[in-house]
């Protein structure tokens, strides 16, 4: 006897988040907004509203900040920024899997190689490692920009970490830019990058060094940030003499011994954020 088959019930749209008062999409970087260009104008409004509120609550709010980028997807899954919006946000509340599924459209979509270091992170994240390394050496580093190779080598360290391969961890993350008389908006993280893993092979003078330098390049650059529009050189004494100093002679004040910093606005340049795809652009 057949079964009689009824027609599925379609589940209800969730509503989208709410837009705070004064929010009008206009704060989104110029660049993004081109690729809205696309859409009608009332939605690519919308649509920018949430990237927007994205990006605001994404250190704060996780979760909120995910469901605004879920509903600019809605809208317009079509857009790169509008997927790397949301594979971002995803990545930020631990969902691995629908920030690599969203990473891999974003990069189809847009051509683009610069969140590579985040598609390793979320292969390490699923537990695979190793495929994380095979992703990373699947592409010629020399086409990334400066600040993705050094994302990158951190992640590439961070995959060695979690196999148990901690001398080639420390090999990952000498490159050029492990400098410790300049000072990038990406140097910090990666002079701390390899404290850390210097103290996993118990070095640990050489690895409290390099945290030093950590927050010494952080703090130059956060005295300078917004300062100025292109280059920047701080010169208050040389970086590499206010390191080599001893701690008696430092006297614990290295707020002061910030020096020979640049900092490139051109280098520290992110990668847009992002959205969905399988769904047609809300027009």
């Amino acid at each position: 006897m057949r079964t009689r088959r009824t027609d599925a019930v379609e589940a209800p749209r969730r509503p989208d988040p709410s837009i705070p008062e004064g929010v009008t999409g206009r704060e989104l970087d110029k660049l993004a907004r081109l690729e809205l260009k696309t859409l009608s104008k009332e939605n690519a409004e919308r649509v920018s509203q949430h990237l927007v509120m994205a990006a605001t609550l994404i250190e704060e709010d996780a979760a909120l900040a995910h469901e605004h980028a879920l509903a600019a997807g809605r809208r317009a899954g079509r857009i790169a920024v509008v997927r790397e919006t949301l594979a971002i946000t995803a990545y930020a509340t631990g969902d691995f899997a629908l920030a690599l599924r969203e990473l891999r459209t974003y990069r189809r979509l847009s051509g683009s190689n610069e969140q590579l270091p985040l598609m390793v992170d979320c292969e390490r994240g699923l537990g695979r490692p190793e495929k994380g390394l095979e992703l990373a050496r699947s592409v010629d580093r020399t086409t990334l920009s400066v600040p993705t190779r050094v994302e990158l080598a951190i992640a590439m360290s961070g995959a060695r970490l979690d196999l148990g391969q901690t001398e080639l961890a420390l090999t990952e993350l000498e490159i050029p830019q492990l400098d410790p008389t300049t000072a990038y908006s990406y140097s910090p993280a990666l002079f701390d990058a390899y404290a850390v893993v210097l103290a996993e092979l118990g070095r640990t003078a050489e690895a409290d060094e390099w945290a030093r330098r950590a927050d010494i390049a952080a703090e130059a650059i956060g005295e300078a940030e917004g300062e100025f529009d292109d280059i920047v050189e701080i010169v208050e004494e040389e970086l590499e003499v206010a390191l080599d100093e001893t701690d008696a002679d430092r006297g614990g004040d290295d707020a002061e011994q910030a020096a020979a910093v640049e900092v490139s606005d051109e280098a520290s340049d992110e990668a847009p954020d992002a959205a969905p795809e399988e769904d047609a652009d809300a027009r």
